[in-house]
């Protein structure tokens, strides 16, 4: 046993106290071989080790080449690129307008504040086909970016923990299926077609549900394909889902982010046909994914989602939601239509879809079936069998940026396998390197007897 004596300093006269408290201390002997610490047990499902898009791209990038500048087409954010703020001015306002109020320095209701969500209420209400289908304030939860309206809704939606699934499109978002393992939930995957336009296989869809069935995810403007879904195919899908009595979460971070010819339709335009919860956020549309600012919306006019809804104002009141400060933005975004800066963010966009696309037709060993009509990615086919070396998507990616600096994200990440994600929200110029470098890394490994 050991004594060690404390002396308390008096606040008042600066002077040590005549007095110390001595404690007994047990010494004890602790050896190395043998241990008596036992390790603490954790969620297994965190424990297990399983791909992520962030780990994957973190893995990748310690094996750049130092001898190459890097190219990222492998990470969606176009944000940092100064070609893609042009004209976005309602930054520095919103940060001015914060500055000279007190208001936003307190906490924020659970829901969201109601300028913000009325604000989201009249955004999601435009495009919409129905006019009968209207969308109010109170339909509207702001949740803390996509990624918790995403554990939000399916935590909502889950029966009966270990039973419940829910069906998820492949190649697809990779969050959701983490999601779906954090909260029991298991994910059924449908395909996405790629041969008419990455389409969902309605009929899959069909097969794949049962009873425990609790909702369809579809991700429209598409992410990682860059699918546009057509009026009549997004009404087929709704019926599909109102046929199954299934809720169709609708997955628009990309929402009005579209080319050419094609047009963005809200899935709420058919709410009359089957419920939506709309999955929304600033991040990709007005390049601000540091916000973390998104929302969850119901359309639900036959009220069959009363009980999902009552569920979520329950968990919306013991979750933290978006920053004060960051919700104050949002009223005066989404007010204004900021015509320049969206303009020229799909110009710029819509050019490099349309670059890439035609530099990857030209590639032997790769395959891109359709142009990318909307979001920010292609998704590109690896013919492994004409390259040496090569076996797989997550090889590709790796000897990729070893020898040439360009990262991309393997398919397999997303569903995928021997398939590649190409992120092309990146300058022109930067683009066209890493289209020389890909297709001189492909011909270099490909196969003699293929040439």
């Amino acid at each position: 046993m050991s004594s060690l004596s404390f002396s308390l300093l008096n606040k008042d006269t600066h002077q040590d106290s005549q007095f110390s408290i001595k404690f007994q201390v047990q010494e004890r002997q602790f050896d190395a071989n043998c241990a008596i610490v036992k390790p603490l047990k954790c969620n297994p499902v965190l424990s297990e080790n399983k791909s992520s898009i962030r780990g994957v791209v973190g893995e990748l990038l310690q094996k750049s080449n130092p001898h190459k500048p890097l190219i990222s087409l492998g990470v969606g954010d176009a944000s940092s690129y100064p070609c893609f703020r042009k004209g976005r001015e309602f930054a520095s306002e919103t940060i001015a307008a914060v500055g000279a109020s007190a208001e936003f320095d307190c906490y924020a209701p659970s829901y969201g504040y109601p300028a913000a969500r009325r604000a989201v209420a009249e955004y999601l209400s435009i495009g919409v086909t129905n006019p009968s289908i209207i969308i109010r304030e109170t339909d509207v939860f702001m949740t803390s970016g996509g990624n918790q309206a995403i554990q939000v809704s399916i935590a909502v939606l889950v029966r009966q923990h270990g039973r419940s699934n829910l069906l998820l499109p492949r190649p697809g978002f990779a969050p959701y299926e983490a999601a779906c393992e954090l909260y029991g939930v298991e994910p059924r995957y449908y395909d996405l077609v790629p041969q008419r336009g990455w389409e969902v296989d309605l009929a899959q869809v069909r097969y794949l549900a049962d009873s425990e069935t609790v909702g369809l995810v579809i991700i429209t403007p598409n992410n990682p394909c860059g699918a546009v879904y057509s009026i009549a195919h997004q009404f087929q899908i709704a019926e599909t889902a109102r046929e199954l009595g299934l809720p169709v979460l609708a997955d628009e971070v990309y929402g009005h982010m579209v080319f050419g010819n094609n047009k963005f339709v809200p899935m709420i335009s058919y709410a009359h046909v089957a419920p939506i919860i709309t999955i929304g956020t600033l991040s990709k549309r007005w390049m601000v994914p540091g916000w973390r600012l998104g929302w969850l919306a119901f359309t639900d006019p036959n009220g069959s989602l009363r009980k999902v809804r009552a569920a979520t104002e329950a968990l919306m009141n013991v979750t933290a939601g978006p920053a004060s400060i960051v919700q104050a933005a949002v009223p005066r975004i989404l007010s204004d239509s900021h015509k320049e800066f969206h303009r020229n963010t799909i110009q710029l966009l819509e050019s490099s879809a349309d670059m890439l696309y035609q530099r990857i037709s030209q590639i032997e060993t790769l395959n891109c079936p359709s142009k990318p009509q909307g979001s920010m990615f292609m998704m590109v086919e690896i013919n492994t069998k004409a390259l040496s070396g090569i076996r797989d998507d997550m090889e590709f990616a790796t000897k990729l940026i070893k020898e040439e600096s360009i990262l991309i994200l393997p398919g397999s990440v997303l569903g995928l396998k021997n398939w590649v994600r190409l992120f092309f929200g990146v300058p022109i110029e930067s683009l066209h390197d890493a289209c020389d470098r890909i297709e001189a890394f492909c011909k270099r490994h490909q196969l003699k007897s293929m040439e």
